[in-house]
């Protein structure tokens, strides 16, 4: 057995396979035509973010197994070509979460006594105790806006220092926040109450720029923001003129919208009240060595017959590359985002029901599939089709799966229900043709809705006068409609409608829509 190392990786890496008389090549920054000369010798790899493993080199790999990702991501590496070919992707998803952690409680503590700046200032030979007056964290309050591990340890070793806990994710259930003495709140309060924020959230379209001008004065005057988490989280534009005008007295920063820093971002960091690091918050001996050990432990596993725990592609991802049941899979997928972003409240359970002869044969993927649309609306580490059930788990999340055979006009449909402790939103699903996903229920109300683009719901009575009202509203924004749909109980009564726009509307739009006598329910939903 041979395996290629194309990272800088821990040495317990060949220490761990030559113990197992397993031969190990450290061939670090080959170019793709020369790592393609030699990877035909080996049967599995292990590295880190700096190699990519494309189609054309997995194609070359004749007698590869297994790839180890030391690390979480696995963008770097073709998981479409790579399930083809039958080769094991997988990766060390826990391996960095205590480091950052700690990064992000380092950073709290840094910024809020003037660490940095102190140390900086009796370097250049002064002696200032005036300039580096900081601020005490007993009895103030934290924000977590995020509570997935790493935002729950944050929470865990802060509370060492007697602060109050609150947090926003719509994914982790009430049972486990009461368990941690952490009480989940919505993000108003967050902003109102909190003294210190930090972030721990991914990067998606409805996480992008989620503190800027507008939330930023919606909080306390005088709050301190600390994001380790991802870059652009934080409009970066608005927090420097935050920090100008007082409004924000100190950011921790370690990552950023762009790295290295533009010239506009490096103005931000050196702002005497931001202390910034340059995206390290996983750069630990330890850290490096975790993931290292993982990887190496589980493609030893796999070399000598053993299963292996952290498979970003598997049977799974093989079911899923099934050509009849891909646009279910897209369809799955978009209906959980979709009721997710509908539904008040945090997630306690979910209900699958697949119906139809396709659905049905594939619905512990489709089950899967759902769960990975949910989760992606919030859930700060990417999302497959391996680690969904297991997160979904892992926040108290109860999910359910039902088959049954096809109903009413539908061949095929998808039917989710998701429940919180505020009520419970039910949506349905089909494919049209060969590969048009849409919703065709919402509660009760019946209507077809492509899923994609912004869709903007709300109820109203049925009367007339309506639709125009908040169409000209939305005319007034110029903000122009692609598609509308209808749907009622019976004529008079409450009505639903869904208008798919082309941009998205501002807070103040939504807002104002709300305000129109009868709107009930306004919900944006983006995919």
């Amino acid at each position: 057995m041979k395996v290629l190392i194309s990272d800088p990786l821990d040495a317990v890496c060949v220490d761990m396979l030559a113990a197992q008389g397993i031969q190990t090549d450290i061939k670090i920054g080959l170019s793709k035509a020369e790592l393609l000369e030699i990877v035909a010798e080996y049967d599995a790899w292990l590295l880190r973010s700096g190699t990519k493993i494309d189609a054309d080199l997995i194609a070359a790999a004749h007698k590869m197994q297994i790839i180890g990702r030391a690390g979480v991501g696995v963008d770097n590496v073709d998981l479409a070509a790579a399930t083809k070919k039958g080769i094991i992707v997988i990766n060390a998803p826990d391996g960095n979460t205590l480091s950052t952690a700690e990064h992000t409680c380092s950073m709290l503590l840094s910024m809020t006594r003037r660490i940095a700046a102190a140390d900086a200032s009796i370097k250049a030979g002064k002696w200032d105790r005036k300039s580096f007056t900081g601020a005490e964290l007993f009895g103030k309050t934290l924000g977590v806006v995020g509570a997935g591990k790493i935002g729950r340890a944050v929470a865990e070793r802060m509370k060492a220092f007697e602060m109050t806990i609150l947090a926003f994710d719509p994914m982790l259930s009430p049972a486990i926040a009461e368990r941690m003495g952490i009480k989940l709140v919505d993000l108003e309060e967050i902003y109102a109450k909190s003294d210190f924020i930090t972030v721990h959230n991914p990067m998606t379209d409805a996480t992008r720029g989620l503190f800027n001008k507008d939330t930023l004065s919606r909080c306390k005057k005088g709050v301190y923001l600390i994001n380790c988490a991802r870059g652009g989280i934080i409009n970066e534009i608005d927090l420097l003129e935050a920090l100008i005008s007082g409004q924000v007295a100190g950011a921790a920063l370690d990552v950023f919208s762009a790295e290295p820093l533009t010239e506009a971002l490096q103005k931000l960091a050196s702002h005497p009240n931001v202390t910034a690091t340059p995206h390290i918050a996983a750069s630990t001996i330890e850290a490096q060595l975790k993931v290292a050990e993982s990887v190496t432990a589980e493609v030893i596993d796999l070399l000598e017959g053993r299963p292996v725990r952290n498979a970003v592609n598997s049977y799974t991802i093989s079911q899923a590359a099934q050509p009849e049941v891909q646009p279910y899979l897209i369809l799955a997928e978009k209906l959980g985002s979709m009721g997710r972003q509908l539904l008040d409240g945090s997630l306690q359970g979910i209900k699958v029901k697949c119906s139809g002869e396709i659905v049905k044969r594939y619905a512990d993927i489709l089950t899967v599939a759902v769960l990975r649309g949910v989760l992606s609306t919030w859930e700060a580490v990417t999302v497959n089709y391996i680690n969904a059930p297991h997160l979904a788990q892992e926040m108290g999340i109860s999910v359910e799966e039902q088959k049954g055979d096809s109903k009413g006009d539908y061949a095929n449909l998808i039917e989710i229900s998701l429940k919180s402790a505020e009520g419970q939103k039910k949506i349905a699903g089909t494919v049209f043709g060969n590969d048009d996903p849409r919703m065709v229920k919402l509660d009760s109300f019946a209507f077809e809705v492509r899923t994609e683009g912004n869709i903007l719901f709300y109820t109203n009575p049925d009367k007339p006068g309506m639709l125009a009202a908040v169409g000209s509203l939305l005319a007034q924004a110029d903000i122009n409609i692609a598609s509308l749909t209808l749907g009622r109980k019976e004529r008079g009564d409450l009505a639903m409608t869904a208008i798919a726009i082309d941009e998205q509307p501002s807070t103040e739009i939504v807002n104002q829509i709300l305000g129109i006598d009868g709107i009930q329910n306004v919900k944006l939903v983006k995919l």
